[in-house]
């Protein structure tokens, strides 16, 4: 068996890394992006300036 390179098992650990905290973390950034549009969407609608 051959051996691999420190670059080659540093890129497996991140790949394997990423794969198991990445779609968790996707999920959780996609939930917030649209909380925060619909914070802002509402709170300009409901914002009276006159």
């Amino acid at each position: 068996m051959r051996e691999l390179s420190a670059e080659a098992r540093l890129h497996l650990y991140a790949r394997s890394l990423s794969r198991r905290s990445g779609t968790g973390f996707h999920t959780a950034a996609l939930y917030s992006a649209l909380a925060l549009i619909a914070a802002i969407v509402f709170g300009t609608l409901s914002v009276h300036p006159f």
